[in-house]
């Protein structure tokens, strides 16, 4: 829970990785990786240096920055068993409209590393858990050196790798989400068991809909996200609540976005998920409206609103006084004990993606922290 006295800083997990940190990613996804020695030897390195500039710039709950991962769904391919071949790439109902832009936008995006999304093939097991081991190790390591406030993990929620890996085996959606989610229920155990917060990454829950969803009506769509709810549900099984944060957005993309579903349609559902903390995509222009929704949703009293306070697909470095009335607006929805400041997606989806300068992205970050202070006087100056 957020401190008295103060707004709390934290981000959505993935921040810019270096070019050693890419080389040895591209080594070991081409199988030409020297050692895995070498490997661990490079993410290690870059997580202890990484939470440390966390921690100087002034995030309060600080990631591993998703180091050691292409990206922050298909990573799972080299955890379960199941998973071959290559899937088409994701067709998305508002790039559709806009064919000439879509393909300057792939165009632009060639400094990300090529990403393999293979398809359900066969039975969905736990079939490696050193990459999780070794996650954890690092950045435990980093953070007993650094001791931030607090930190957090990220994993993949059933209903996004069910976006990114289409089923090609099971019988149904839900019997292929079922497998996920008691699949992945180890990996959810083990980052809280280890100390960290464990953030859930669910764009299925908004992308989902302008993407696989997208031929189907509405209130299909909004039934499918009622059982990805559940399967998660039951996932989580056992993990304290304050334990948990849900990131839940659009797709983290520079695109035109006019068939994102509204969040007053998703938020009822979206808030019987179990975690605590709730982070939204709240800056960017087609969802910056959306904190009216909270004048007629009340936010449950167990949950905490983490909205993105700072775009994370372009180059602007938001000014503090607007990220603190962004802020503002939302603590006067709320209280001010149940809002932290946080971004609307990572800023390294996948590994090499250049959509910000890395020196931006933590100038933005440093904006943040600052206009969180400039909230918190405002805010406890009564």
């Amino acid at each position: 829970m957020p401190s008295p006295g103060r707004i709390l800083t934290t981000h959505v997990g993935s921040l810019p990785r270096d070019e050693m940190v890419c080389d040895v990613i591209r080594e070991r996804e081409d199988g030409t990786l020297p050692s895995e020695e070498l490997f661990d030897a490079v993410i290690a390195e870059a997580v202890e240096a990484m939470v440390e500039k966390q921690k100087a710039i002034g995030i309060d709950i600080v990631s591993d920055g998703e180091f050691s991962k292409i990206s922050y769904a298909n990573y799972i391919k080299d955890r379960l068993s199941g998973f071959s071949g290559h899937s088409r790439m994701i067709a998305s109902a508002d790039l559709e409209d806009f064919p000439e832009y879509s393909q300057s936008l792939r165009a632009r995006r060639t400094s990300a590393l090529k990403v393999v999304r293979p398809e359900c093939t066969g039975p969905i097991h736990v079939k490696n858990d050193k990459p999780l081991k070794d996650d954890i190790r690092r950045f435990r390591a980093a953070v007993e050196k650094h001791v931030p406030l607090g930190a957090f993990m990220n994993a993949a929620s059933p209903g996004v790798i069910a976006i990114f890996q289409p089923n090609r085996f099971y019988p149904s959606h839900h019997a292929y989400l079922e497998a996920l989610a008691a699949a992945m229920r180890h990996e959810y155990r083990a980052i809280v068991d280890a100390g960290f917060e464990l953030q859930i990454d669910c764009p299925d829950l908004g992308m989902g809909r302008h993407t696989i969803f997208k031929d189907q009506t509405e209130a299909s769509f909004l039934r499918h996200a009622e059982e990805q709810i559940d399967v998660l549900n039951a996932a989580l099984v056992g993990i304290p609540a304050d334990r948990l944060r849900m990131h839940v957005c659009w797709g983290n993309y520079e695109g035109p976005h006019h068939h994102d579903i509204a969040l007053a349609r998703i938020l009822p559902i979206v808030l019987k998920a179990k975690p605590a903390k709730l982070l939204i995509e709240s800056a960017n222009p087609r969802h910056a409206h959306e904190w009216r929704v909270f004048e007629q949703v009340k936010l449950p009293d167990d949950k905490i609103l983490v909205p993105g306070v700072i775009d994370s697909t372009n180059n602007y470095i938001e000014h503090p006084e607007l990220v603190a009335d962004r802020i503002e607006t939302f603590a006067k929805l709320v209280g001010r004990e149940r809002v932290m400041a946080g971004t609307d997606c990572g800023f390294s989806t996948f590994a090499g993606d250049g959509l910000v300068d890395p020196r931006i992205c933590f100038a933005k970050l440093a904006s943040l922290v600052e206009g969180a202070a400039i909230a918190s006087r405002r805010l406890w100056r009564h």
